[in-house]
């Protein structure tokens, strides 16, 4: 048994925290008024002394900032990958999932339900959003054999966003054009399209929930699930 137990719960109460916070108060202030009393030499060891910790402080603080981890991530048309992210890294994927999830492009449509331009318009607005979040952040440390929280976005635009709007959207346009009076569900192709977006959707639903691990985010699943719900 810890004999300490009991000393320790004693400076747990309000009284004991009150008399130590004024303990380490004046022991501070007898400091400050120690170092003003100071001159010529004295002054500048102590002032350098000082400057000293702060730096320290500084570099433990970034490199705590700058520190990596390592994180496997499993999306599709790719196998399992090793990416590494920093704190900044994971304030992108942070906003990159949180993107993804709120848009209209990631609710299925059902049957003939919702407007297929909604959903393509709102796959133009993540892409856009997505390549702004890129630009706007600085690049992450590339480690060897590693990947990229970067990677993983573009690999989300290459090769999910940007086949399926460079084919639907030029079609979609031009029946739309031909005769705006025409109600979108006489499209002819609009059941081949939205069986494209359902892949795209269920893919882009994989690649929140990468951009997820990459943040750190608990639960991903049920926020995405959530999210959907609400729309």
């Amino acid at each position: 048994m810890n004999r300490w137990h009991p000393v320790t719960r004693r400076l747990r109460t309000p009284a004991a925290r009150i008399c130590i916070s004024v303990l380490i108060g004046a022991g501070a202030g007898l400091v400050v008024f120690g170092v003003t009393q100071l001159s010529g030499r004295n002054l500048f060891i102590v002032t350098g002394a000082f400057a000293g910790a702060v730096s320290v402080l500084a570099f433990q603080v970034y490199g705590r900032a700058a520190r990596l981890t390592e994180v496997r991530v499993t999306v599709p048309q790719l196998s399992e990958l090793t990416f590494v992210v920093n704190n900044e890294a994971k304030q992108v994927a942070w906003r990159l999932f949180v993107e993804t999830v709120t848009r209209v492009s990631t609710q299925p449509l059902a049957g003939d339900a919702g407007l297929l331009r909604e959903a393509l318009t709102s796959l133009y607005g993540l892409f856009g959003t997505a390549r702004e979040a890129l630009k706007s952040a600085r690049p992450s440390v590339q480690a060897t054999g590693e990947q990229t929280v970067e990677y993983l976005a573009i690999t989300m635009l290459n090769r999910e966003l940007r086949p399926f709007l460079s084919t639907w959207h030029p079609r979609l346009t031009a029946f739309e054009q031909q005769d705006p009076s025409r109600p979108e569900s006489e499209w002819p192709q609009g059941a081949d399209c939205r069986a494209e977006l359902r892949v795209v959707q269920d893919n882009l639903r994989e690649y929140a929930l990468g951009f997820a691990r990459l943040a750190g985010v608990k639960n991903a699943r049920m926020l995405i699930d959530g999210a959907m719900q609400a729309e």
